[in-house]
C-alpha cells in the first residue's frame, strides 16, 4: 500500500515539475519565471526525497543539499538582479 502511494506521489510530482518547467520557459514576466524556477527546485528536492524513500537509500542526500543551495542562491541572485540591475555591488 505504501509503495502504491509513493508511486502516485511520484507521478503527481512529475506533472508538477513539468508545469513548473513550462511556466519557467513561457512565463509572462521575469518575476513569474523566478518563482517558477524556485518552485521547480523545491519540487525537485521533494522528488529526489521520495526516490530515496522508494529505493531505501541515502545516496542522493548530497544531491538534495546541492540542489537546495543552488536554488536558494539562484533565487536571491535573480531577485537582486531584477531589483538593482547588478548582482555584485562594487561599493
Amino acid at each position: 500500500m505504501f509503495h502504491t502511494i509513493l508511486t502516485i506521489v511520484l507521478v503527481v510530482m512529475s506533472i508538477s515539475l513539468l508545469v513548473c518547467f513550462i511556466r519557467t520557459v513561457i512565463g509572462p514576466t521575469m518575476p513569474d519565471r523566478i518563482v517558477a524556477l524556485d518552485s521547480l527546485g523545491i519540487n525537485l528536492i521533494g522528488f529526489i526525497g521520495i526516490l530515496m524513500i522508494v529505493q531505501e537509500t541515502i545516496a542522493y542526500s548530497e544531491v538534495v543539499l546541492v540542489i537546495s543551495i543552488l536554488a536558494f542562491i539562484g533565487t536571491i541572485a535573480l531577485s537582486k538582479f531584477i531589483e538593482r540591475g547588478v548582482v555584485f555591488d562594487r561599493d
